[in-house]
């Protein structure tokens, strides 16, 4: 084989794997958390202030473009569902491949939590695994998150799971994702107008703590060293939950140990009344995840909590930004409909108990 033949068999094997990646991105399942990922990718380089990783607690509950609209701080969740605590390193440096925020915010609900609840669906790590640009930190997620190395070809490899989904090929946002890169018009922000009843129960005087899993604990310190090792400012957060005293002195066990790595932590359940929180009608599922109206009040709260203690400029006005002004916008045209759907809601949920009783 002389040269020019070897020169177009290296052509033709790069641009058949550009190819095969960027068919496989297309095939990945459309869903929220894809939208998440490929909304990040799409956003320009060092334009995030605050990247947010952490479960699905992150994404419904804090509302990116009202955080834009009223302080001019740039928001973006990392989050997907069930995200395991071994991920978040990972997350982290995907993230500082683009952008150079002033902030992480790690949520912690993950960490009180078995990795076993986490490891019995597959569909937990390739969350987080199978919504990553192909990379060497992707393949080094991948084998600290998969034990069993005989499966991780289909994780290398993911079109071989997703190979099924080729129908889907012909719609046309699957080829706004052949880079894996398409805006996310409320940047990364899921709406929920469903409204469940729940009832919430304030621990905020429990002083006492309780161990963490032990996986979990050595999960933290990994992030935490890691974190100070390159410099990184983080704030540690808990959502509003359903709780109980158990997962408060976890939580409490948590602090102490973010503490001593002189990171903030914010419990957001030690401020039910600050909040307005109401567990009767600000969840969508009785106490595990926000509404709109939840995520109003959640955000409201740490959009203050960000001005308050941290030093971010305020971009608004600034043309860089034009994508998140016009996000705010599209925020409050959202925000008008899903109020009054929301309304509605606890109004028939209402009549439902009533007919109950």
């Amino acid at each position: 084989m002389n040269k020019r033949q070897a020169l177009k068999a290296v052509v033709f094997v790069l641009i058949f794997l550009f190819l095969l990646r960027s068919v496989t991105y297309m095939l990945r399942t459309n869903g929220t958390v894809k939208e998440i990922f490929v909304g990040f990718y799409a956003e320009p380089k060092d334009t995030i202030d605050v990247v947010m990783i952490g479960s699905s607690p992150v994404y419904p509950y804090y509302i990116a473009p009202k955080i834009w609209g009223e302080h001019g701080i740039t928001c973006y969740p990392l989050s997907s569902n069930q995200q395991r605590p071994r991920a978040a390193v990972y997350l982290v440096e995907e993230a500082l491949k683009t952008q150079s925020p002033g902030l992480f915010i790690f949520e912690l609900r993950q960490y009180a939590y078995d990795e076993s609840m986490m490891t019995e669906n597959m569909a937990y790590t390739r969350g987080v695994t199978d919504n990553l640009k192909y990379s060497l930190n992707r393949f080094n997620l991948i084998n600290d998150m998969v034990s069993n190395p005989s499966e991780r070809y289909t994780y290398y490899f993911d079109i071989f799971k997703y190979h099924s989904n080729w129908k889907t090929i012909i719609l046309p946002d699957q080829y706004t994702a052949f880079l894996y890169e398409r805006e996310h018009p409320l940047k990364g922000y899921e709406l929920n107008t469903d409204v469940v009843a729940g009832e919430g129960k304030d621990y905020s005087s429990l002083s006492e703590t309780m161990q963490i899993p032990a996986e979990q604990e050595e999960m933290l310190y990994r992030l935490l060293d890691y974190l100070q090792e390159n410099d990184l400012d983080a704030l540690f957060l808990v959502s509003p939950m359903k709780m109980d005293g158990d997962m408060q002195k976890k939580f409490n066990y948590m602090e102490e140990i973010i503490a001593k790595y002189g990171y903030r932590y914010l419990n957001l359940n030690d401020y039910y009344e600050e909040l307005d929180l109401d567990f009767a009608t600000d969840f969508y599922d009785g106490g595990g995840h926000t509404n709109i109206l939840g995520a109003e009040k959640c955000t409201e709260f740490l959009g203050r909590y960000l001005t308050e203690y941290y030093d971010f400029e305020d971009k608004r006005g600034d043309e860089k930004y034009d994508s998140w002004q016009t996000s705010f916008e599209y925020w409050q045209e959202c925000r008008s409909g899903g109020m009054e759907t929301v309304e509605r809601n606890i109004e028939s949920a209402k009549k439902g108990e009533e007919g109950k009783e």
